[in-house]
């Protein structure tokens, strides 16, 4: 469905509409769900944190979540026929690593401890070198952001290109599109466009992560402007928004997420601290 007819369809993506102005969270919210119950129930160890998240994965799946990506899916079951933690992950640039890696910059300073993370996590499921870097390129601006919600494009580009090296070349190459872009005033729509993505966003990682950190750079104080730009894209809206909305919440907090989305979720038992339904993330 294109752009256009989804807008006269549906109106803008500025508020629920799922059922009464209500709404529920997709596979990638629930996803970080799982990640953040894995790192407090690992305490810091990798293995644990490895084989914590694999069982709540295959537990996950028994309920046949909504919008489980494919490589998602298999590696699941492969898990469920045996295979481990480290060889359950099928060759697959998606964008599923990425969907829930945001919340790794937002609860961990050490950049060493984060690689490790978001690999184990990435190869979990995914172990086409690219979903790992796209992943990285979310845990590192969810940090950034944590500690300094204005910070550049362009200081984040080189802290991404020092991280990565040439082995992420053509991510690099991207984010810097998206900087430029960003920084030149272009709306994450246009951006999309320039990268050939005018009937909406792919669920290719180095499609998804690109048009995400866009979004990110021109509203980095804005989570509503920066989420409804990258749904405005189309595509694979959910898991777009759920990047930006990772990063953003990670720059803003609880405070910065629109009062009217987060009474407007029904969604328990995910809840916020005060009762009313909420976004975890």
């Amino acid at each position: 469905m294109s752009r256009q007819r989804a807008a006269r369809l549906f109106g803008a993506p500025d508020r629920h509409r799922f059922f009464f102005r209500r709404g529920m969270v997709s596979d990638d919210t629930e996803q970080s769900c799982m990640v953040a119950q894995a790192l407090i129930a690992s305490a810091g160890d990798l293995k644990r944190f490895k084989r914590s998240l694999a069982w709540r994965f295959r537990f996950w799946l028994l309920g046949l979540p909504a919008g489980v990506g494919l490589a998602t899916a298999r590696s699941i079951i492969r898990l469920w026929l045996g295979f481990g933690a480290e060889r359950s992950g099928v060759y697959s640039a998606g964008n599923g690593p990425a969907m829930r890696a945001a919340l790794f910059g937002a609860a961990i300073d050490d950049l060493t401890t984060l690689r490790s993370l978001v690999r184990a996590s990435t190869r979990l499921t995914h172990t086409d070198p690219k979903a790992e870097y796209g992943a990285y390129a979310v845990t590192l601006a969810a940090g950034m952001a944590r500690h300094d919600s204005a910070v550049s494009g362009a200081a984040y580009l080189e802290a991404l290109r020092t991280a990565l090296g040439s082995d992420g070349a053509e991510l690099i190459t991207l984010v810097s599109r998206a900087v430029n872009s960003a920084a030149s005033g272009h709306s994450t729509e246009a951006f999309a466009e320039s990268l050939g993505l005018k009937k909406g966003v792919s669920g290719y990682v180095y499609h998804t992560v690109p048009v995400a950190l866009h979004a990110w750079l021109a509203n980095p104080r804005d989570y509503r402007a920066a989420v409804s730009a990258v749904v405005r894209c189309g595509g694979d809206t959910d898991t777009t928004a759920a990047i930006v909305g990772g990063i953003l919440g990670s720059a803003l907090g609880k405070e910065g997420i629109p009062a009217d989305w987060l009474a407007g979720l029904m969604e328990w038992p995910r809840l916020l601290l005060d009762g009313a339904p909420g976004h975890p993330t």
